[in-house]
């Protein structure tokens, strides 16, 4: 395919600032892995905030992330009402950090999947770009301790992703990534009904269609080790229904010549992946 030129960048924005930086760690039952993972991000980014949005978990993580908040000035806790999805905690989440004027917010698992020690990289190749995706399916992404079963689900979910929506993501479906907060102002969340790693995919499609620039950054997934996984059928089905309507929505938009195909850019050096939609 022939490489993309840039995305556009908005007027006035300064591409190598980022401005301050808050990771929405969203939580139901994981009492257990909250104080670590908030710890291990204080440590790899101290400048960095981190918001823990509870969905009223029964277990008591909202109590035992307000005793980190009532200890560190940078630890914020959203309580909600109850379990609504991964989806809507974010969404929540995000209104919190560009209501306070935050440059950066981040996605991060609180179960300690996502290594808060590779999050520098992250932030370093958003200096260049508009969303970092962590991956786990591009050359030097790892997975530790996940059953075969898991892995091929995992692979041939992006697979069809990929190929369902014509997009050149390795990992569209991954959850630790970071955004400028300007893009998320663009996306419509409000409109945005996916829950589950659907929601992954949906705002990654919706950034693209918008002609920003994604890139992939190789992360190590490492499988959780206290705690129950939030992974269910009902997930999966979401998932790949949805999916399969954007793609054949965007391939009836394309034949009637509304949508210019999307081309991948060659990886530079540093095993930094972009996509970006392309123009004509």
């Amino acid at each position: 395919m022939t490489p993309a030129a840039p995305a556009g960048e908005p007027a006035g924005t300064d591409r190598g600032r980022l401005g301050r930086v808050l990771v929405v760690v969203p939580t139901y039952d994981e009492a257990e892995n909250i104080t670590p993972i908030v710890r291990r991000v204080r440590a790899a980014v101290p400048d960095a905030d981190v918001l823990v949005v509870d969905d009223a978990s029964p277990d008591g993580t909202g109590e035992v992330a307000e005793r980190l908040a009532a200890a560190d000035p940078h630890v914020h806790v959203l309580h909600r009402t109850g379990k609504e999805g991964l989806g809507a905690a974010y969404r929540a989440g995000f209104a919190w950090g560009s209501e306070r004027g935050y440059g950066v917010l981040v996605e991060m698992d609180a179960d300690g999947s996502h290594q808060p020690e590779e999050l520098p990289r992250l932030l370093e190749a958003l200096r260049g770009a508009d969303v970092v995706l962590g991956s786990r399916w591009v050359p030097g992404g790892r997975i530790e301790n996940w059953p075969r079963s898991r892995v091929l689900l995992s692979r041939g979910g992006n697979t069809y992703t990929r190929l369902a929506l014509g997009i050149d993501l390795r990992d569209a479906t991954g959850g630790y990534r970071a955004y400028r907060s300007e893009v998320l102002d663009e996306l419509d969340l409000a409109s945005v009904a996916s829950q589950g790693y659907c929601f992954q995919v949906d705002l990654a499609w919706r950034a693209l269609e918008r002609g920003r620039r994604v890139v992939e950054v190789p992360i190590t997934f490492v499988e959780r080790e206290r705690g129950a996984s939030k992974m269910s059928r009902a997930i999966v089905a979401e998932a790949l229904w949805r999916v399969t309507a954007w793609g054949l929505a965007a391939r009836g938009a394309r034949l009637r010549g509304l949508l210019a195909p999307r081309t991948a850019r060659d990886a530079p050096a540093g095993g930094v992946r972009g996509a970006t939609r392309g123009r004509s």
